[in-house]
This record gives C-alpha cells, structure tokens and sequence, in this order.
C-alpha cells in the first residue's frame, strides 16, 4: 500500500470510530536541536501528515532546543509516562545499546546503505532492542554524516588530530574512536558545545554538516574537515505508557506516518547536505580527507570489546551481511 493510500485509510478508519468529535489527542514531541534545524524540519513533515492522515484527531507539538527537559530526563520520562515522544540520535545509545553500531566508523558508504540496514534482519535486532525499556522505535530518520570541525587546523589524515580537545557526545564508542584516531576526545551535552567552542574549552566537535550551520557552530570554528566518518540517524521514539494512553487507531495511525516519512527525510537530507556544505565553505574553510588513512587507523574498533561487548557479536555480525561487508 503506498504512503498516500496508506493514509488515507488511516484517516477513514479514524473517521468512521464513534466519538470521533471528541477533544485532540495531543502528541508533545522533544529534540535537543533548535528551531530551523533539519530535526525541526522532519517534525514538521511528519506534523502536517500525522494531522492529515488522522483528519486533525491528533495535535502534534514540537519543543526544540530541550524545551522539555534535557534530552536524557525526556528519554527517562518516556517510559515514566510524564513525556510523550522524543526525536534523538547519540543518547539513544544509552537506552538501546544495539543503537550503538552507528558509532562504528566506516560502515555505511551512503544512505542508500542506511536504508537497506534498517530493512534488514539487523534493523528488526535494533527495534527489539528496545524491549523492555518501556518505549518504541517509530521510525528512523537521517541526521547525515558527521564530520570534524575545529579551530586548530585542517584534519586531512589520522595525525592531525593529535592532541586536539574534540567534543563527543556522552557515548564510550565514540570517545574510544577519537581517542584511537589521536585525538583527546571530551565528552559535553550538546547544549554546552557552542560556549564551550567559545571559550576554548575544546577545540573541535563533530556533527552532521547541517548542524554546524542551523547551530551557528561555524561562528566559533575554523575548518570543517569532510571525514563522513560515522551516520548517525535519528530515532523517533514513543513512550509505551503514552502509546497505551491513546486511541489503538491513532497509535498505529502515528507509527505508521512515521515509517512513511523515513524515505522523505533521507531524500531530503541527500539533497541538503551538499547545499548546506557549499553554503558553509563561505564562512568556514572546508577541506576533504584521506579516507582510507582514517579506515586503517580505524580498523581496530571492530575487534575492540568497548564496542563488541556493547553492540553485540551478533549485532555487528548482521549488519556486515546487511551491508554486503566482510
């Protein structure tokens, strides 16, 4: 059934229930991103299809910049029944450590590859993941490929990243990469990244290009080094007590939209990506890298336990055959 068939079903269904003039369901959605950030904008897709597919049944409202809390006290409240849902990419690691095998470096190429992963045997290990932690994964949506910035110099190989303070999310993975790559990797909320660039606490960070630009990173960067070198998607997750709180048809009726906008957000974030790159290189100095000195150097995360305990032998071992890796 095609996305637009899908919801139209989903909104006749809904229509036809008794009771159907009843108050909105209101559905509060959280993101640590701020207002006009590509997050922002995939909620307010998802907002215009959400209402149109349940014919208004459902209010969606969107809190950027952590309105609702800090993006771990909203994960928290997800399974306490006090939040609603949360759109989250690094954190999510924390409560689902398979989540974990997008801190791998190297393994996907494109978002084709992203794509073909989330449809896979591996994609439904990942979704099971989070049984048990009192909230659902609804879909997965692009975030894009991180790179490094910093405002010490250009990182074109393994070495130039020696020494240098770069920020990482609160995540063991991804602090052991930059610390296997050479850098003194620093963990910080992201709400401290900007001040803290600012003050020269740290030297660098890393994030997906659009991220640099809708937080105005490149204010107090110089260089941002092209390393593609993990993707990282965002999850829209659900709290189970919300989910339960709610009519069945409208609960499957935001599921289901979620899933239908995956493909838009990757198509999407294709497209902006190389115009927000280009855009940026007029206020940061962009510079590509020697790929294939940051996969050697890289290669031995895949044996390290840090990750192998985490994600999982299992994990790891089917989403190389997802992807075609051996």
């Amino acid at each position: 059934m095609t996305a637009l068939r899908n919801s139209v079903f989903i909104a006749a269904t809904w229509l036809a229930l008794p009771g159907v003039a009843a108050a909105q369901t209101v559905l509060q959605i959280n993101s640590s991103l701020p207002e006009g950030s590509f997050a922002h904008v995939f909620l307010q897709e998802y907002e215009t299809r959400l209402e149109a597919a349940t014919d208004g049944a459902v209010d969606v409202q969107i809190f950027m910049s952590n309105t609702l809390g800090s993006e771990e006290d909203v994960l928290q409240g997800l399974a306490l029944g006090t939040h609603n849902a949360s759109l989250s990419a690094s954190a999510i690691a924390q409560i689902n450590t398979r989540a974990a095998i997008f801190d791998l470096p190297y393994l996907f190429e494109d978002r084709a590859a992203v794509q073909a992963f989330a449809a896979s045997p591996a994609g439904d290990m990942l979704r099971d993941g989070f049984e048990g932690t009192g909230m659902v994964l609804a879909a997965m949506w692009d975030n894009g490929f991180r790179q490094i910035t910093n405002s010490v110099r250009p990182i074109t190989v393994p070495a130039d990243l020696e020494g240098l303070k770069i920020r990482t999310p609160t995540s063991r993975q991804r602090v052991e990469m930059f610390n296997t790559l050479g850098a003194n990797a620093t963990p910080l909320s992201f709400g401290e990244v900007y001040s803290a660039l600012d003050q020269g606490v740290i030297d660098g960070q890393e994030n997906p290009a659009q991220v640099v630009d809708s937080a105005r990173l490149y204010e107090v960067q110089e260089y941002m080094s092209l390393s593609n070198h993990v993707y990282l998607p965002t999850f829209l997750v659900f709290g189970e007590p919300y989910l339960a709180s709610v009519d069945p048809a409208l609960a499957e009726a935001m599921m289901s939209v979620a899933a239908e906008t995956a493909a838009w957000t990757f198509d999407w974030g294709e497209t902006t990506d190389a115009e927000v790159i280009a855009a940026l290189s007029d206020r940061i100095a962009v510079n590509e890298i020697d790929f294939a000195a940051f996969q050697a150097a890289a290669a031995p995360l895949y044996e390290s336990p840090t990750f192998v305990e985490v994600i999982g032998a299992d994990m790891i071992a089917a989403t190389r055959d997802a992807l075609g890796i051996q």
